[in-house]
């Protein structure tokens, strides 16, 4: 006999509800990271995902985490297998980011507690990842449907919590948290060459531009 027990989904951190923007970052190696990482969170971003598409994620997270304290939230993204998941969570990752919908991955997050982002883009991919127990669904690539598409969503699924990511832009912020995203994702616009040698003072007014625009754009109680 088994027995089921209710699903219970972490919710969004309060790092993210403050500044509902989450910085991907991907990079050449991840030792290249730290200085990006702590102009990102000395400008106001709450919330940085480091991506296993770059080298020496898992070795540097915590390192990383150390330098800039318990105010600001380090996820791992790309996450595509439950091996990576689970080697995510023994590095200390605040939250999950998967592309793609796999139920086992969504399945331990919410068996440890941890925030989960899964990606999809159709609506039967993005509601089984919420039904299964997701935090909110990473609408992936999210510049191909825009905004409108978040707002569609709310239509059959009132309370699904969403996440836009790929091809996100400054200037489509705050049309996003008006569709009722839960947070924007941002890799190029926002980071821009930081990674590979750019103007550090640059990325530091495009994180303090973020900031404003979701802040102004959060709706008010």
């Amino acid at each position: 006999m088994t027995t089921s027990f209710p699903l219970i989904r972490a919710v969004p951190s309060g790092a993210l509800r403050a500044n509902p923007v989450i910085a991907v970052l991907r990079a050449q190696h991840a030792s290249h990271y730290a200085p990006v990482v702590r102009v990102l969170a000395e400008n106001g971003i709450r919330s940085i995902e480091l991506t296993l598409s770059t080298p020496g994620t898992f070795e540097e997270l915590a390192t990383l985490q150390a330098g800039i304290g318990s105010d600001v939230e380090i996820g791992i993204g790309t996450i595509v297998t439950i091996d990576q998941a689970q080697r995510a969570i023994d590095a200390g990752a605040s939250y999950l980011v998967t592309p793609i919908v796999d139920l086992q991955v969504i399945a331990l997050a919410v068996r440890v507690g941890i925030p989960v982002f899964p990606g999809g883009l159709t609506p039967t991919e993005l509601y089984s990842a919420w039904a299964a127990g997701a935090t909110a669904v990473k609408i992936f690539p999210a510049e191909t449907v825009g905004p409108q598409f978040g707002g569609h969503l709310r239509g059959p699924f009132p309370d699904l919590q969403f996440v836009p990511s790929g091809g996100v832009g400054l200037g489509d912020i705050p049309a996003w948290l008006a569709a009722g995203a839960t947070a924007v994702s941002l890799g190029g616009p926002l980071i821009g060459d930081a990674l590979t040698g750019g103007s550090l003072e640059q990325l530091a007014e495009r994180a303090r531009r973020v900031t404003e625009l979701a802040a102004d754009a959060r709706p008010q109680s």
